[in-house]
């Protein structure tokens, strides 16, 4: 791969052979779909499939199904594909000798790395941290992340408390084998309404998006704070905006002071993604991270969805310009590696095995990242994404003109590609997605009534062009 950032078309460079646009030969589903989700429901569960996908086929911004129906993606295997489909250099990292080697012998990193891992994650992953976190902790997907971040705030908290070399009392040790005080602390973890931090058991604790994702599941008894609810657009209702965010903030010192069990680290989305993407101010979390240290707390940047240039920014949350960086900041998706960064040495727990697991990770996943990364550096493809961000929400603020029912609070102004929008009821989105996908575009869903937009970083204007001639047609059914 060439080191040149002027090359005039990423997705021409990476993949010339890109689809011009959207082909449907069915109807959906079509009869290949029916089939082969026939056969895959009687092992698995596939009723929330959209469509079974030929990813032989699929290439660059385009995705292709089992009946040969070409769509542009702007839903990126729910944000988490970075470069496009069948990336060149993505599938040269994976020939490598080195992950072929690392697939076979897969490591049990913590206690049998390989010799080169140490240039494997600074190379890769650590060259693309958030500015003050340079050390990582690795998972298997972002609900493992944001588990491990918890776990490790939980830890930390106590270490303060006892003082982080201080031996176990024989008390805390035979207590926390019956799950009971002070072996097993009264700890909590703040979040927030509409936040989505993961499916398993302890994330889902703080996730707060849908009924159907915690129904029947035991969970902590944690505190939830309001996220600011702002109105649009936004220099229309500066004053109405301050207001709410000035309101939740209170609330969450409230909740900080007198939650019965000490809040140990407060997460949150630098947008709420699942949840509608709700935005708020970078003054709303600079004081919410003022708040959260005052209060001896621990900050965590929940960038599972945000993170890796989608917003204009290679991390989200450096919109915000904080005087100090996040606790932690966790990752996955586009990233397509899991766990989350840190700077401060004493989040790394005080004994080896506090924080272990069999893999701690996945160094072919590490592999891949590191080339990710790479490649987002070498084609400055955050700033590509910004332009195209610019030239996608000015095109939709044009829209939203002719639609302004349908098209209704746009969200994600200087924001990238990581853009948004409400339609006037559930159903009406619900059909729209669908005749989307029925006319060549396949797009996602958030909230109980927005639509957004999670392409790859290789998503051009000429990519936007076509997407916006698929909605206008749909909106003008």
């Amino acid at each position: 791969m060439t080191q040149d950032k002027q090359i005039q078309s990423i997705s021409e460079f990476y993949y010339p052979n890109e689809p011009t646009g959207p082909a449907m030969k069915t109807s959906l589903p079509g009869p290949e779909n029916q089939k082969a989700l026939a056969k895959l429901s009687k092992v698995f569960d596939a009723r929330a499939a959209y469509f079974v996908v030929d990813y032989f086929k699929s290439n660059g911004n385009y995705i292709v199904d089992v009946d040969g129906n070409t769509y542009l993606d702007v839903y990126a295997q729910i944000a988490s594909i970075a470069l496009g489909y069948n990336n060149p250099a993505l599938i040269e990292a994976v020939k490598s000798d080195k992950n072929i080697n690392t697939i076979v012998n897969r490591p049990a990193l913590g206690n049998f790395p390989p010799n080169d891992y140490a240039d494997t994650l600074s190379e890769g992953l650590l060259a693309g941290a958030p500015q003050g976190l340079d050390k990582v902790w690795l998972d298997l997907s972002g609900s493992g992340a944001n588990e491990q971040a918890y776990k490790a705030a939980f830890m930390y908290k106590r270490g303060q408390e006892r003082g982080y070399n201080t031996p176990f009392s024989e008390e805390e040790l035979s207590t926390t084998m019956a799950n009971a005080k002070p072996g097993s602390p009264d700890l909590s973890i703040l979040s927030f309404e509409s936040a989505f931090h993961g499916r398993l058991f302890g994330s889902l604790s703080t996730t707060r998006s849908k009924p159907i994702h915690k129904l029947d599941i035991p969970a902590f008894d944690w505190p939830k704070a309001p996220f600011p609810r702002l109105q649009y657009p936004l220099e229309k209702f500066e004053k109405e905006n301050a207001e709410e965010e000035a309101r939740c903030l209170a609330e969450v010192e409230r909740l900080l002071k007198t939650w019965p069990s000490p809040v140990a680290a407060v997460i949150v989305e630098p947008v709420q993604s699942e949840g509608g993407d709700n935005h708020a101010s970078p003054d709303f979390f600079h004081k919410l991270q003022k708040i959260t240290n005052e209060n001896k707390a621990l900050f965590i940047v929940d960038e599972v969805q945000t993170g890796v240039g989608a917003t204009g920014k290679l991390w989200a949350h450096e919109h915000w310009n904080l005087p100090t960086p996040p606790d932690m900041v966790t990752f996955s998706k586009k990233a397509q590696a899991a766990g989350y960064f840190y700077g401060n040495p004493e989040i790394l727990p005080n004994l080896p095995y506090r924080q272990f697991n069999t893999w701690c990770g996945d160094t072919s996943k590490a592999i891949v990242a590191g080339s990710i990364f790479q490649e987002v550096l070498k084609h400055d493809l955050v700033a590509r994404t910004a332009r195209v961000g610019d030239y996608l929400y000015g095109k939709l603020e044009e829209l939203s003109a002719k639609f302004p029912t349908n098209i209704a609070n746009l969200r994600g102004k200087n924001k990238g590609t990581f853009v948004a929008w409400d339609m006037e009821s559930p159903a009406v989105r619900d059909n729209f997605l669908k005749t989307c996908r029925e006319n060549g575009l396949n797009i996602g869903g958030c909230g109980p009534q927005s639509v957004r937009l999670r392409p790859a970083l290789t998503f051009e204007e000429k990519h936007v062009d076509i997407f916006l001639s698929i909605v206008d047609k749909v909106l003008s059914l």
